[in-house]
């Protein structure tokens, strides 16, 4: 009688001339292209990261402060308008992309409050400067554009002395393609009397000018013109705008609409006739918004804010709750809004188990600081998925207030320039 032990024994070397040499050789035979192509795609990534680095290091930026004058008749169209010119989907030819490093220029935003003294700043490159400053002056005859050092340099962060709050601000809407509500919902682009204005910036003007000796509040808006280079599903090479194609689709859900036949309603079976939806005022709200965020140009969008202060004046309620606050202005229920990132520095640290000697407290302070001072948001070091915002939604957020804002540390020009008159004798 044969045992258990032997049988098993005959079975696994039935299994051994038979099936594992093949299966061990296809295994060696496979593994091979399949470790030559998982190498090649580390080492391009890498490479990629590399010359784009070395390109970085390479080019030379500056930071422009815009000075308003006493008076600012502009309404944010006028920013829409000048966003225009930093629009720029070009990323160089292939040669230049992948061997020198070059990328799609970007821009920072930015507006700040050091002890209640307001400025507004454009961050760009050394090269796109003369640009960036001929279209300032164009959409803003009266301002004064000056070239100044980065008042982020010199910001270091010592744990001993102060705190940080650092956040990166995403839509608060789990659908991306709702906007926020703009300056066409303010009535603000029909150039209403100063009086009568309601400009969203201005309670986030008088936050910035509320901030007290040894607090700082710094405030940047990161912005790529936005292109349709995202893979399209069930293709390997084609491409699409998903930022359009969600727009689209969000329009076809409320209008009822079959996107390949662009067939509105539907079709009654008993009748044969299609019937046409109701839609109510919320509907009809949603369809023009979406449908008028898809007439103008996009820009991908990296929002960030630090609240900066000495450790015996850091106000939690006031600095925190004001730079939330800053961007409540801009949210609506039924379409969009701003609010911070949870999953990046702003994650709950109350419970001391979480945060053993704040040293992840410490590490978002430091990242927070260094990611502001690099304008990093696109590319590494510090790459995040941007959200997408047209030039409306941009201007609303970003735009030099008129003597609505009675901000008394907002800084302003004392007096309007002129040029000479033409008679004048030499």
């Amino acid at each position: 009688m044969i045992r258990f032990e032997e049988y098993f024994s005959y079975l696994y070397s039935q299994f051994q001339l038979t099936l594992l040499p093949p299966v061990l050789d296809i295994i060696i035979t496979l593994s091979l292209p399949v470790l030559t192509i998982l190498l090649l795609s580390i080492f391009w990534t890498l490479w990629v990261q590399y010359v784009r680095s070395l390109n970085f290091l390479n080019l030379k930026y500056t930071l422009l402060e815009v000075k308003l004058p006493k008076e600012t008749y502009k309404s944010p169209a006028a920013m829409d308008l000048l966003l225009h010119a930093f629009h720029n989907t070009s990323d160089g030819k292939w040669f230049n992309r992948y061997w020198k490093g070059e990328t799609r220029p970007w821009y920072s935003l930015e507006l700040i409050s050091v002890e209640g003294r307001i400025k507004f700043f454009i961050w760009t490159e050394d090269r796109r400067k003369i640009g960036a400053m001929s279209a300032l002056y164009a959409q803003f005859p009266g301002i004064e554009v000056v070239e100044v050092e980065d008042y982020a340099k010199s910001m270091k962060y010592d744990p001993k002395t102060m705190k940080v709050w650092a956040a990166e601000f995403q839509f608060a809407n789990k659908i991306p393609a709702y906007p926020i509500k703009t300056y066409i919902d303010y009535g603000l682009d029909k150039d209403p009397k100063e009086e009568f204005k309601v400009d969203p910036l201005v309670p986030g003007l008088e936050f910035l000018g509320s901030v007290g000796p040894n607090q700082q509040v710094w405030i940047q808006i990161l912005i790529r013109a936005h292109k349709d280079e995202q893979k399209k599903k069930g293709h390997l090479f084609k491409t699409t705008d998903e930022w359009k194609d969600g727009i689209q689709e969000e329009i076809n859900k409320i209008m009822i609409r079959d996107p390949k036949t662009k067939v509105t309603g539907v079709k009654d079976e008993e009748t044969g006739f299609t019937k046409i939806p109701m839609l109510s005022e919320i509907d009809e709200m949603q369809v023009k918004a979406l449908s008028r965020r898809l007439t103008k140009l996009s820009f991908d969008v990296g929002i960030r804010a630090l609240y900066i202060a000495k450790k015996e004046s850091f106000d939690t309620p006031f600095g925190i709750g004001g730079c939330i606050s800053f961007f409540k202005n801009f949210n609506t229920e039924h379409l969009n809004g701003l609010r911070p990132n949870g999953d990046k520095w702003t994650v709950s640290l109350d419970s001391p188990w979480k945060d053993f000697m704040d040293i992840r407290r410490h590490r978002y302070a430091r990242e927070g600081i260094m990611a502001y001072k690099m304008r990093s948001f696109f590319y590494t070091p510090f790459e995040e998925k941007p959200i997408v915002m047209n030039t409306e939604e941009l201007a609303t957020i970003y735009h030099f207030p008129g003597s609505v804002s009675g901000t008394p540390s907002l800084e302003r020009v004392p007096s309007k320039k002129g040029q000479a008159p033409a008679n004048l004798p030499i």
